[in-house]
Parts: C-alpha cells; sequence; structure tokens
C-alpha cells in the first residue's frame, strides 16, 4: 500500500463475513486504504477481552489494491492488538469498529466488543470509532447511515480526537434520520438478565437475555434518547476511568491500621 491515501484498520465483533462490517468496506474502500483484522466468527459481548490461554492465528479472505481482509481466531482486541503487531505497514490514522449489528449505546458500552476494539485503539494513541446500527438482524438495512459514516469519518481525520479520548456512534434504525447529536452515555441498567431453561438431566440451565431499564428516559441530552427520537447519537468516550470527584473524599477517610 502507498501513502497516498489515509490507512483504516476496521475490525468488529459480528465476524469478518458480517454484513456490517462488509458494507463498511464498501462505503470507505474508494477514499481510504483499508486493512480488515477481524474474527473468523461472532464475537458479540466480548467487550475488551484478550486470549491468553491458547494460540491466536490469522489467515488471509481477500487481497487487492487497498484492501486486506484477514480472519482471526481470537476476540476483536485481538484482532486489533495482531494487526498493530504483525500486519500494518504503518501506525493506521484511524481505527473502526462496526458497523455493530445491534446498538452499543448507555451501559453497551461496557460489553461491547465492538467498542473493545475502539478503546484498545484509543489506548495505543489512534483515533478510534465504533459505530453500531439499532438492529440486530443478520441482513439489516445500512443504506441510510452512510452518509452519516461517512462525515463522521472525514471529520474524524481532519480534526482529530483528544489523546484517550474515542468516540462511539449509534444509529437509530430509521431511512428518516434527523441529523446528528453530540451525546453523554445515558444512565440505564439490564434487568431479568437469564431465562431459566429446562433439562430432562439435570436442574436446567441459563440463556442470558434481558431488558434494557432507561432510568432517565426524559434526559434530551443522552445517546438513548436520541436514537428514539431517530437521531445519529455521538458520544465521546474515555479510557480514563477514574472518579476524579471522589478522590479527595477518600482522602478524608481513615485509612490507618
Amino acid at each position: 500500500m502507498v501513502n497516498s491515501k489515509p490507512l483504516l484498520l476496521l475490525s468488529n465483533d459480528d465476524g469478518y463475513q458480517a454484513k456490517g462490517i462488509n458494507v463498511l468496506i464498501e462505503a470507505l474502500h474508494d477514499e481510504y486504504d483499508l486493512i480488515v483484522v477481524a474474527p473468523d466468527g461472532p464475537r458479540s459481548g466480548a467487550s475488551c477481552a484478550i486470549t491468553s490461554a491458547v494460540p491466536v492465528s490469522y489467515g488471509t479472505v481477500r487481497q487487492e489494491e487497498g484492501l486486506s481482509i484477514y480472519k482471526c481466531s481470537g476476540t476483536p482486541v485481538d484482532c486489533v492488538k495482531l494487526a498493530l503487531h504483525t500486519i500494518v505497514p504503518r501506525v493506521p490514522d484511524l481505527i473502526i469498529g462496526g458497523i455493530n449489528h445491534g446498538d452499543n449505546s448507555s451501559v453497551n458500552v461496557h460489553y461491547s466488543g465492538t467498542m473493545g476494539i475502539v478503546i484498545e485503539g484509543c489506548l495505543k494513541g489512534i483515533p478510534s470509532i465504533g459505530f453500531s446500527l439499532c438492529n440486530h438482524a443478520a441482513d439489516a438495512d445500512f443504506s441510510f447511515t452512510l452518509p452519516f459514516l461517512k462525515k463522521i469519518v472525514k471529520s474524524t481525520l481532519e480534526n482529530g480526537l483528544p489523546y484517550g479520548t474515542c468516540l462511539n456512534v449509534n444509529f437509530p434504525d430509521s431511512n428518516e434520520i434527523k441529523g446528528i447529536r453530540i451525546c453523554r452515555q445515558t444512565d440505564g441498567v439490564w434487568i431479568n438478565e437469564f431465562a431459566h431453561c429446562e433439562h430432562p438431566r439435570n436442574k436446567g440451565y441459563f440463556w442470558l437475555t434481558g431488558s434494557y431499564k432507561n432510568l432517565e428516559p426524559s434526559a434530551e441530552e443522552t445517546d438513548h434518547w436520541a436514537l428514539e427520537h431517530d437521531y445519529v447519537a455521538i458520544t465521546p468516550t474515555q479510557i480514563d476511568m477514574t472518579a476524579y470527584g471522589l478522590i479527595e473524599k477518600l482522602k478524608s477517610w481513615d485509612w490507618s491500621l
């Protein structure tokens, strides 16, 4: 690859064959050099997990001018680590996770393999964006997201991001998007998270399920509100999880033994 175009590193948590990442490749291929390193199968909910107990491997799926696609046996974060260590010819100008099948707003950011990709890129000091659509269907329609996606990628490359920050971008499942809103993360929680299923030979088993409960449904500055009202939600996210407001209070506690 020559250096005439910005180099983007792409990955996801739905696997290299998922429609979302292939739509992303098609949308960006003309303007950018792309290296894609994605899991060889679904890894949803992997968050920032890494593989340490078994080896990780990768193989070539497709190569052409300005585009290389690889599949990896590891997690989404493994894909980024391996790409940066072994595959990319230079530091990428941008790392992108997605387009994810299913939204990653609110507390989902903590569970998301898509955002695991982005956080790993952020930890390496590389501007990073996660894109997600509020539709879990394998054949979801991503077409209406593309003008916004291209604009967000271009703007991020032009303006950069402060060190230690990244973008969590969620698209509503609507072909009548009203625009973009810059949001904060919604305060919410998952409830009823397991379904108990009967098994004829033992006490049964549990299947992960659950429903999301928005604890502030009327808060218009939040990502969940934006999505429910057909806006693209961009939530700036940071890797420094220090609770700065608690530091002075903790210093006032009695720590003597």
